[in-house]
């Protein structure tokens, strides 16, 4: 019994487990708290959170390549990367920062007025990021390069936007306001969708075997168009121009096709590009000029 009794007390330290069990939780608590805080420092979990916050926001059909692609385009948005912006380094970071903010601006449709108003400040702040020897702003030359950028990826023929270019474009050392900027942006964009409309407008009157029109009925629909935009109040927005294109009604067409094909002046062909430059030219008119 009195070996018994005097080996008992080995056992003793097994005590000391939840101690060292407590300890063990506390660090790595500690630890993940540690974690978080690096996160949160880093900008990380905000980044992260903007980046769902824009998903639900834009509902891509696929999220992920969605998120790939807004990852991708990323980092150039804190005015301190643009520090190493000399010669010729300052020539690529533009180019990047160009490519970044179109990629803003194509997120959403311009019909969903919240979504693109966002993505347009967006792609402004992207611009408008200085160096350490710029001041931050945007000028007439980077705007004026970014509505050409948005013309050509249209697919817009240089001939039909060129008219529209020069009424919103600034001078190159100009400062651009935010509201001439999104004015600007959003011109383009309708624009190229007039263009799309009036194309497949013209590819139902065009003779299949030759690729062209007959002029008396393209200028009747032109006519029956420059009607119906010249309708009502319009001045507020360059959607209201691409809304009213839309009420072109099958009746209104009829009558204008009956009326050309009941004229006797000899047919002359009217091609594509002359019928899609005519179109726009309504458009444009309508457009009001900067400054």
């Amino acid at each position: 019994m009195a070996a018994v009794e005097k080996r008992r007390p080995a056992v003793a330290p097994a005590a000391n487990f939840p101690d060292s069990g407590r300890t063990s939780v506390s660090q790595a608590a500690a630890a993940a708290e540690s974690e978080e805080d690096f996160l949160r420092q880093l900008g990380v979990t905000e980044m992260l959170r903007a980046a769902l916050l824009k998903v639900l926001e834009i509902r891509p059909e696929e999220p992920i390549a969605f998120l790939a692609h807004y990852f991708e385009n990323m980092g150039l948005r804190s005015p301190t990367n643009g520090g190493a912006g000399e010669p010729p380094g300052q020539l690529l970071l533009q180019q990047q920062r160009l490519g970044r903010a179109l990629w803003h601006l194509r997120l959403a449709h311009h019909s969903q007025r919240t979504a693109f108003n966002n993505n347009v400040s967006v792609a402004y702040e992207c611009l408008s990021a200085s160096g350490r020897k710029k001041k931050p702003g945007l000028d007439g030359r980077t705007y004026s390069e970014l509505l050409k950028r948005v013309c050509r990826d249209g697919g817009a023929p240089e001939e039909v936007v060129a008219p529209l270019l020069r009424k919103i474009q600034c001078r190159d050392h100009e400062a651009v306001p935010l509201g001439i900027f999104r004015t600007g942006m959003l011109s383009c964009f309708v624009l190229l969708e007039f263009v799309a409309r009036a194309g497949a407008l013209f590819q139902l009157l065009e003779d299949p075997g030759q690729a062209v029109a007959d002029r008396r009925v393209g200028q009747a629909v032109l006519d029956t168009l420059e009607g119906a935009l010249s309708a009502g109040d319009m001045a507020t927005a360059p959607t209201h121009y691409l809304e009213a294109g839309s009420r072109l009604g099958p009746d209104n067409l009829a009558r204008a096709l009956d009326r050309a094909a009941s004229g006797r002046r000899p047919s002359v062909p009217m091609a594509r590009e002359e019928f899609l430059e005519k179109a726009a030219a309504l458009f444009i008119a309508k457009v009001k000029p900067v400054g």
